[in-house]
């Protein structure tokens, strides 16, 4: 997918300081970028529009990121899927490859793994 390719990526994190982050990276590439900060937040926004890359948070209000996958899968099955959590151990990891994570990363998160995830997309 190229970045060109990238309609909107959504970001899925009740941290408001990580969506904003997120937000200034994403349109210092020209990306479009929206924010929800639950599942039922992330669920209007896809009905809205389908996301192309969504990064999620795992430990959200009402449920577990991991646990999302499926119906993001299911209802936007193009969309590139990054967990992204506090949580990274190895049962984690595995839990949210299993359910169709294309990428995971712990936190704290920095700036140059977020770039380079996006250079990934724009090769």
């Amino acid at each position: 997918m190229a970045a060109q390719d990238l309609q909107k990526v959504l970001i899925v994190d009740d941290e408001l300081d990580i969506c904003f982050l997120f937000g200034r990276i994403l349109r210092g590439r020209n990306l479009k970028s929206g924010y929800a900060r639950s599942l039922a937040e992330a669920r209007v926004s896809i009905n809205e529009e389908a996301p192309s890359l969504v990064f999620l948070d795992n430990s959200l209000p009402d449920g577990l990121g991991v646990d999302f996958i499926p119906f993001l899968k299911m209802n936007c099955p193009a969309t590139r899927v990054i967990i992204v959590t506090a949580n990274d151990s190895m049962t984690d990891k595995k839990m949210a490859f299993r359910q169709g994570a294309d990428e995971f990363f712990g936190k704290p998160l920095s700036l140059e793994l977020i770039r380079r995830e996006l250079d990934k997309l724009s090769v």
